[in-house]
C-alpha cells in the first residue's frame, strides 16, 4: 500500500495545509490536537516562543493547570526541562510513559513545562527556520513504547509548518507595526484570542486579556481594512463576540473610541426580521458540521433602507467535535450604496442573487431553521447528546445567552443543562436552574409556553410572569440587573405522547418582543425536543439494563489464589447499545491449577451478551471438571452450535500450575497471549489454534505445552485492545509489545508489589484505548504473574 494514502499521512498533510494558514500560536497548537494524527493526545500539550531575553515563554496550552501556568510561564534554555533540551540539541527530546511519571509525577500538566502526565509518551519538538530557533512545540503521546521512525518524522514535519507559520507571522508583524519589533511581545500577540478552538488557552502574558490587542493586531487589520471588511469572533463556550470597528460602521453602530474590538449587538437587533430565520437555519446547519460557511442578509439603516452584508466565516470545532469558535469577515455587497441602487455600468448586489431575502417567505425560512435543529437533534443518542446539541447548536443558532434543560424525574424537575460544561459556566448554568425552578414547574404543569417581554411592559402588555421569572426569583424584579438576569426569555413546556418530560428555560441577554410567528417557532421547536428527549431517556434506559447484565456475567473480582498476582479490565464499545460479547475468568482448579479465560462472541447486542453469558457458564463447568483446554473447548463449540443462535465466538483458554510453572493452552481464533518474561521482552506465545467456536463442532483443538518461569506475566486480551480503524493491525500488536517492554525495563516494583504493578499495566494498557474518538468494539485483558519463590 502506498504510504501517502494512509490514514495517517491524509491527516498529517492535512494538518499541515492548515498550519500554514494559522494566525497565532494557539491556533497553531490547536490545529494541531484538532487535525494530526489521532495518537497525538492533546492533554497537557504547549507551545513556547522565545522572547527578547531569550526566555522560552509559554504562549499557548492544553489542559494545564493554573499553577502550571504560574510555575512554568518562562523556562530557562539553559536548563534541563524537555523543552530546554529539545531547544539546545535542536532535536526531538522523548520522555517514555515510565519517566514522565517517575520524574514528572504531577498528574495534568505539560511536557513542554517538564511536567509529566502518566502513562503518555511526551515529545519535545524545536521550531528553528534558517537556523533562527523560534520555541519549542511540546505533545502528549498515546504511544506506550518506543516511537515508531515515521511517526516521529510526522511530528517533525508538523513542528516544521509551525515554524514557518511563526516565522513568517512575526516578520510580517515586526515589519508592520513598530510596536511589535521585540519577539517577545509578538509572540504574545500571536498568543491571543485565535486559541479559543480546541480548548487552547493563551500562555501568561499574552494578548487574551486585551481584546484591543489581539484583534487589532496589524495582520489582522490590514488585508481586511484595504478591502473594506469587518471582522468579528464568537467564543460560543462563553458566549463573548467582538466585533472590529470596520464590521459596527458597517451595521450601522458607533465604533469604541480606541479603534479597537467591541462586544457585538445581537443578532436579532443586527438582520433585518425577514432574513433572520434564514440566518439562524444556515448557523444551525454549520454548526452541527463545523468548517467554513457563507450568509447573506439584510440590515436595517437607522435612517431607513437597508444594506445587503456577506458574512464568511469558520466554525471551528474542539477535539471532541464540538462547536467552540466562529471567526470572520462581514463584507458590504451594496459597497455604501442603499439596497436596488444600481452600480455604475452594472446590476445591483442584490439582482439574481438566490437565498437573499425576498427569495424565501419567512415562514419557509423558519421551517428550515426547525429542519436544521431536526436534524441535530435526530444524530442524538443519548440524553446527554440531546443536551449537547442543545447547547452547541439549539443556542447559538436564537442567539440565546443560555439554555436550561430539566428532565422529570419521579415526579420532580432535574436540572441536566450543566452536565455538558466545565467551570465556572457550569456553576452560573446550575444556579440558573435553581433560581428558574418555579417558573419551569409552572409552565410544566399547565403545558403551556411562558414568554417574558419586558420591552413591551410600558404597553400594557407585559411578561407572563405567573410564578415569577428568574429575576424574581433572585430578588430582582426589573429584570435588568445581575448576571444570571436574563433581559428577555421563554419557558418551553415538553410534552411528548401525552407525557411530561422536561421544561425548557431559553434566556436572551438583550431585550426582545416574541412575535406570533415567534411564539409558534418555539413550540415548534419544544415538541421536536420533547420527541427527542423521550426517545434518548428510552435508549439510555436499555442501555442501563443491558450493561447491567453484561456486568452481572462478568467476575466482580479476581479471586485470590496462591502463587499468582492478577489484574484485568473490561470497557464496552462507545457505538450500538455499547454492550458485546467479551468476557474473562480466572478459575481455581483442582489439584492447585489456575485457569485463564478470555472470549469474544460475535456482535455488539443484547444476543451477544446472552451467548457470552451460556459460554462462560458451559466452558467453566468444563474446566473444574478436570478437561485439558483442548478438549474444554472442543465441547464450548459443540455447546455453541446447539445454541439456537448464528453467532460465534473466539476464545483462549489456558491452564498454569504456580509450583512449577506447567503452562498447557488451547486457542479457538483468539489472539495468542503475551509473554512478559523476566529480561523485559515482549512475545507472543507461539501456541497452534483451531476455528472460532461454533465453526467446526467436530474438529479437535491442539493442545500446547509451555513453561513460565517465576516472575514473568501473561497478558490475555480481546482484539478490541489493539484494533485501530487508522492503523495496520500488526503495527498495533506491536505498539502494544514496545509497550510492554518499555514497562518491564522500569517495573522494579512487580517484585516488591506484584498486585499494583499489574493495576498500573492494566491502566496503561486501556489508556490508548480510553483515549480514542470512539471505540467500536469492546475490550476485555486479563494479566496473570507467577510469583516468584520468595512469595
Amino acid at each position: 500500500m502506498d504510504p501517502r494514502s494512509s490514514p495517517t499521512a491524509r491527516s498529517a498533510m492535512r494538518c499541515v495545509r492548515l498550519l500554514l494558514g494559522c494566525t497565532s500560536a494557539a491556533e497553531l497548537l490547536g490545529t494541531v490536537l484538532a487535525e494530526g494524527p489521532g495518537w497525538i493526545t492533546g492533554e497537557g500539550s504547549a507551545l513556547y516562543l522565545l522572547d527578547s531575553a531569550g526566555m522560552l515563554r509559554l504562549s499557548a496550552s492544553h489542559g494545564l493547570p493554573d499553577w502550571a501556568h504560574e510555575r512554568y510561564s518562562v523556562v530557562d534554555p539553559a536548563g534541563d526541562l524537555p523543552a530546554a533540551t529539545a531547544l539546545r540539541l535542536r532535536r526531538p527530546h522523548l520522555l517514555s510513559p515510565e519517566r514522565t511519571s517517575a520524574e514528572y509525577p504531577n498528574g495534568n500538566a505539560g511536557m513542554g513545562t517538564g511536567m509529566g502526565t502518566g502513562m503518555v509518551a511526551v515529545v519535545a519538538l524545536p521550531m528553528i527556520v534558517d537556523e533562527r530557533p523560534l520555541g519549542v512545540l511540546a505533545l502528549a503521546l498515546a504511544h506506550r513504547g518506543t516511537v515508531p521512525r515515521r511517526d516521529l518524522d510526522v511530528l517533525e514535519t508538523l513542528a516544521d509548518a509551525c515554524a514557518h507559520r511563526l516565522g513568517y507571522l512575526l516578520e510580517h508583524a515586526r515589519a508592520d507595526s513598530r510596536a511589535h519589533e521585540e519577539q517577545e511581545n509578538a509572540a504574545g500577540a500571536f498568543a491571543g484570542r485565535g486559541g479559543a478552538s480546541n480548548g487552547v488557552r493563551p500562555g501568561p502574558g499574552s494578548a487574551d486579556g486585551d481584546p484591543a490587542a489581539a484583534t487589532a493586531h496589524p495582520l489582522l487589520s490590514l488585508a481586511v481594512r484595504a478591502a473594506g471588511h469587518g471582522a468579528f469572533e464568537r467564543d460560543l463556550v462563553t458566549g463573548e463576540t467582538h466585533w472590529d470597528a470596520q464590521a459596527l460602521r458597517l451595521v450601522g453602530r458607533s465604533a469604541p473610541e480606541g479603534g479597537g474590538p467591541s462586544a457585538a449587538p445581537a443578532l436579532d437587533l443586527v438582520v433585518h426580521p425577514e432574513d433572520l430565520p434564514d440566518v439562524q437555519a444556515a448557523l444551525a446547519e454549520v454548526l452541527a458540521t463545523g468548517g467554513p460557511y457563507r450568509i447573506r442578509y439584510r440590515v436595517p439603516r437607522r435612517g431607513g433602507g437597508v444594506i445587503r452584508i456577506e458574512e464568511t466565516g469558520e466554525v471551528m470545532l474542539d477535539v471532541h467535535r464540538r462547536p467552540v469558535r466562529i471567526a470572520g469577515l462581514i463584507a458590504d455587497l451594496d459597497h455604501g450604496r442603499a439596497a436596488g441602487e444600481r452600480p455604475p455600468g452594472g446590476r445591483s448586489a442584490a439582482d439574481g442573487e438566490a437565498g437573499e431575502a425576498g427569495g424565501a417567505s419567512a415562514a419557509g425560512a423558519r421551517s428550515a431553521l426547525l429542519l436544521a435543529l431536526t436534524r441535530a437533534l435526530s444524530r442524538a443518542v443519548t440524553v446527554r447528546d440531546v443536551t449537547t446539541a442543545v447547547t452547541d447548536i439549539a443556542r447559538p443558532a436564537f442567539g440565546a445567552a443560555s439554555i436550561v434543560l430539566d428532565l422529570v424525574d419521579e415526579g420532580r424537575l432535574l436540572p441536566v443543562s450543566h452536565t455538558v460544561y466545565g467551570g465556572a459556566r457550569r456553576t452560573e448554568l446550575t444556579r440558573l436552574a435553581d433560581l428558574s425552578e418555579g417558573v419551569m414547574q409552572r409552565a410544566l404543569a399547565r403545558s403551556a409556553p411562558l414568554f417574558s417581554e419586558p420591552a413591551r411592559r410600558g404597553r400594557g402588555r407585559g411578561s407572563a410572569r405567573p410564578g415569577g421569572p428568574p429575576a424574581a426569583a433572585s430578588g430582582d424584579e426589573d429584570g435588568s440587573g445581575g448576571p444570571l438576569t436574563p433581559a428577555a426569555w421563554a419557558v418551553l413546556p415538553l410534552i411528548a405522547s401525552g407525557r411530561q418530560v422536561g421544561s425548557c428555560l431559553i434566556t436572551f441577554a438583550t431585550e426582545r418582543a416574541f412575535g406570533r410567528e415567534d411564539r409558534t417557532l418555539y413550540s415548534a421547536f419544544a415538541g421536536i425536543l420533547a420527541q427527542s428527549l423521550e426517545r434518548a431517556r428510552l435508549y439510555d434506559t436499555h442501555h442501563q439494563r443491558a450493561t447491567e447484565l453484561q456486568r452481572a456475567m462478568l467476575p466482580r473480582t479476581l479471586p485470590r489464589l496462591p502463587g499468582i498476582a492478577s489484574a484485568a479490565r473490561y470497557l464496552p464499545s462507545t457505538e450500538g447499545m455499547q454492550i458485546g460479547g467479551d468476557w474473562y475468568d480466572l478459575l481455581r482448579l483442582p489439584d492447585g491449577l489456575v485457569g485463564l479465560v478470555i472470549g469474544d462472541v460475535q456482535g455488539h447486542n443484547a444476543e451477544a451478551t446472552a451467548v457470552m453469558g451460556q459460554l462462560r457458564s458451559g466452558l467453566r463447568a468444563y474446566a473444574t471438571d478436570g478437561h485439558d483446554p483442548a478438549a474444554t473447548l472442543t465441547r464450548t463449540s459443540r455447546l455453541l452450535t446447539e445454541l439456537d443462535t448464528e453467532l460465534f465466538a473466539t476464545c483462549l483458554y489456558l491452564t498454569l500450575d504456580p509450583a512449577d510453572g506447567a503452562l498447557r493452552a488451547a486457542r479457538a481464533g483468539h489472539p495468542a497471549p503475551v509473554r512478559v518474561t523476566a529480561d523485559a521482552r515482549a512475545v507472543e506465545l507461539e501456541l497452534p489454534g483451531g476455528p472460532p467456536l461454533g465453526v467446526a463442532p467436530d474438529l479437535p483443538y491442539p493442545l500446547a505445552v509451555e513453561h513460565l518461569p517465576p516472575g514473568e506475566t501473561l497478558l490475555a486480551y480481546t482484539d478490541g485492545l489493539v484494533e485501530d480503524r487508522e492503523e495496520d493491525y500488526d503495527e498495533s500488536v506491536q505498539r502494544m509489545l514496545g509497550g510492554l517492554e518499555l514497562w518491564a525495563r522500569n517495573a522494579g516494583p512487580v517484585r516488591v508489589e506484584p498486585g499494583p504493578a499489574l493495576e498500573r499495566l492494566a491502566d496503561l494498557l486501556t489508556l490508548n484505548v480510553t483515549e480514542r474518538r470512539s471505540r467500536p468494539d469492546d475490550v476485555a485483558l486479563l494479566l496473570l504473574h507467577r510469583l516468584s519463590a520468595v512469595h
